[in-house]
């Protein structure tokens, strides 16, 4: 039986600890073609490079992986692999991560690890994003292995339900033990910024993105709330943002066609 095909993508860049930990684990279950960024793109979202250059090079990141670097963004990878690097093959999976630092919550939508996944789901293939909640370069993803695993051989199995890419967050890794997996719902949380003033060593103005997560969302049925007692949290995320139950308001209330 021909093992699956797993592309295999991130927002940290190619070298970077979370990916080589995805890529490990991934070669247990499939064949594994790896495209990643050349360079960190953390928060840049969905973006996708239009009127610039756009270079793709074999790399050299992974001894017995084929692996391909790529300047631009994570959404590009998935692009280039699915259109150029792959061509006729098929891949029965696309992972993304493990990215260091959560992405769960509003965080959903500012990640590349995210938008990676989301744009194998737009391009009609199964996709899951995994995300660590530790930020440190030198972070510990060995209790998220044998989760990893688990999940992809279940996605791979069942399947995932088309247009849906799954956000899969790990605690960070402490003396507890991993307490399940949970299905939840995205917390309605949000960032509140704050945007440091600071000078450079020209004296010249500059500022610095800082703030605080503020989750005001009670439920326990959330992703922050699984998270918050040491589970592994999976939402199930799509890429239409319509909000339907508006559109019920809109056609009743406003006076659009007199």
């Amino acid at each position: 039986m021909a093992k699956p095909l797993i592309l295999v993508s991130n927002d940290d860049g190619i070298t970077a600890p979370g990916i080589r930990t995805l890529v490990n684990v991934m070669k247990k279950i499939g064949d594994v073609v790896v495209v990643a960024p050349d360079s960190p793109q953390s928060g840049m979202g969905h973006a996708i490079t239009v009127g610039n250059t756009l270079r793709l090079d074999k790399s050299l990141a992974f001894d017995d992986v084929e692996a391909w670097e790529c300047s631009g963004t994570p959404a590009d990878c998935v692009k280039l692999a699915k259109h150029h690097v792959l061509k006729e093959r098929q891949p029965d999976l696309v992972v993304s991560g493990i990215n260091h630092g959560s992405n769960s919550s509003v965080s959903v939508l500012y990640s590349g690890t995210m938008s990676a996944a989301i744009e194998a789901a737009i391009e009609g293939l199964p996709a899951i994003g995994f995300s660590l909640c530790e930020f440190g370069h030198d972070a510990d993803f060995s209790h998220t292995e044998e989760y990893v695993e688990m999940i992809v051989r279940q996605a791979l199995k069942n399947g995932i339900p088309e247009g849906v890419a799954l956000n899969v967050n790990f605690p960070k890794k402490s003396n507890k033990k991993i307490a399940g997996v949970k299905v939840c719902r995205q917390a309605q949380a949000r960032w509140e910024e704050e945007f440091d003033e600071r000078l450079d060593p020209n004296g010249r103005r500059y500022f610095w993105l800082t703030g605080n997560f503020i989750n005001p969302d009670k439920g326990e049925d959330t992703d922050e709330w699984a998270l918050a007692h040491n589970f592994v949290s999976i939402v199930p995320c799509q890429f239409d943002m319509t909000a339907h139950f508006a559109m019920v308001r809109l056609n009743n209330e406003w006076e659009l066609n007199k």
